[in-house]
């Protein structure tokens, strides 16, 4: 059976034949900057509850010493359990990147595996950047082919990320293309993770990148050792797009396979926040920055938004946590409107501030013909802010910061991952510095190593 008509087939292959010599050298430069930012977003959560949680589960089920490093810890484990806790932290801030048309977030479930297996087999740099090259390939083709109806009930970053961590770690496993496809279906079996989360403010999001980092590294080795997996666990009559999705197209899975890499289009999080909150945030601020105006000049907000952020975000309206505060538009425009920014200090420190929950219950969405259509593939941002003097001004964003036409410098990502890791007292300013010249020069190193200390 030939590839052409086997999109799984094929997809598996490009990752199991993935060499550093075919990716476009701006390609490898991206995925330094991702793994840099990635980083930040680790050491960010290095006290969050729900993340200390996952490292004592995995403290009393793992190894106390191995080859792999657990990063809010310094410990070391077996690959899987470091894997399991770094990519718990990964997602906690909110602030790892995103690809916009498969709303998927790569960084989480694809980074963790890959330099847990890196440092246990001792690969080379050149060989981390590939597997997560084809980790992110893999995973943000299958958010595409899952479709926006997938998203309105499942996390696509635990979903798809199940099949993305199995691609990063299978390449490093030097999987045949055989190989990959089991390892294919054997993650695909395992993925999971639901919206329902959201409602209770419960700790899920963490356990979902956790146990999809975490499956899809067993589900790579499970495929080296023999283990057989669904040859069309995608596709397949009773497969996840059957099963999870409406609107599945087979079509996404090989979409520009080696000549349009998708990591190249993932976006930097500039703000600490669901990243269905940012258009509007930019287009807020570009309207009371514009008009120069305050949190108490403002009657009323509206956001003009896509479907997908109803969906997500109209299911808090007052928030009980941090996190849940994240996803709530009302709250996150609220701090931008009052402290002219969105970050991690701003929401532990009033993200139920009285002038923040006033602002809050001003702003409502409204589904927009024009940012429905757009989405997913252009985020737009369009608020309209009537004024307590009678004045109704619009704002418009058509590429949010981070974005890949709006994307953020090295200077910047370096300063983002400093004050990350700062911030969750995740290393010293010192350690932060190192590893931003260690990932800069990582194609280069012989070995992967250590990342801290």
């Amino acid at each position: 059976m030939t590839t052409s008509n086997h999109p799984s087939q094929a997809l598996a292959t490009f990752a199991a034949e993935l060499s550093f010599e075919r990716i476009p050298d701006a390609v490898v430069r991206r995925a330094e900057d991702l793994m840099l930012d990635w980083l930040g977003s680790v050491l960010a959560a290095r006290s969050a509850r729900p993340v200390r949680s996952i490292q004592r589960f995995a403290e009393m089920m793992g190894p106390a010493d191995g080859p792999s490093e657990v990063l809010i810890s310094r410990r070391t484990t077996s690959p899987v359990f470091a894997a399991l806790v770094n990519a718990a932290a990964s997602h906690y801030v909110e602030q790892d990147d995103v690809h916009n048309g498969s709303v998927f977030h790569p960084a989480a479930v694809v980074f963790a595996p890959a330099l847990a297996v890196a440092q246990a087999l001792g690969a080379s740099g050149k060989q981390l950047l590939t597997a997560v090259v084809a980790g992110y390939e893999v995973g943000i083709r299958v958010g595409e082919f899952l479709g926006r109806s997938h998203y309105r009930t499942f996390h696509t970053t635990s979903t798809a990320g199940t099949l993305a961590a199995a691609a990063a770690v299978g390449r490093l496993l030097d999987l045949t293309p055989a190989q990959m496809l089991h390892a294919f279906g054997s993650a695909g079996t395992q993925s999971a993770g639901v919206w329902e989360f959201l409602r209770d403010a419960a700790d899920s999001k963490q356990l979902h990148c956790a146990h999809a980092a975490a499956a899809g590294l067993m589900s790579a080795y499970l495929a080296k050792d023999g283990f057989t997996g669904a040859a069309r666990v995608l596709e397949g009559a009773q497969g996840l797009g059957v099963g999870m999705s409406t609107d599945a197209d087979p079509a996404k899975l090989t979409d520009g396979l080696g000549t349009r890499w998708t990591l190249a289009e993932t976006s930097f999080k500039f703000h600490a926040s669901c990243r269905h909150t940012h258009p509007a945030a930019d287009a807020l601020l570009q309207v009371m920055q514009q008009n120069k105006l305050k949190a108490g000049d403002i009657a009323r907000v509206v956001t003009h938004v896509h479907q997908g952020a109803i969906d997500v975000l109209g299911r808090v309206v007052v928030p009980s946590t941090v996190h849940q505060a994240k996803f709530s538009m009302g709250t996150v425009l609220g701090l931008i409107a009052v402290h002219g920014r969105a970050g991690l200090t701003e929401f532990d420190r009033d993200f139920l501030a009285p002038e923040v929950a006033a602002f809050r219950d001003k702003v409502m969405m409204e589904l927009d013909r024009e940012v429905d259509t757009a989405y997913p593939a252009r985020w737009i941002g369009k608020v309209s802010v009537t004024t307590n003097d009678g004045r109704t001004l619009s704002g418009r964003v058509d590429e949010p910061k981070g974005d890949p036409g709006n994307t953020l410098s090295r200077a910047e990502i370096e300063d983002k991952m400093q004050r990350l890791a700062l911030y969750g007292e995740g290393a010293t300013a010192d350690e932060a510095k190192a590893a931003c010249a260690r990932i800069w020069k990582l194609a280069g190193e012989a070995r992967v190593g250590r990342l801290l200390g």
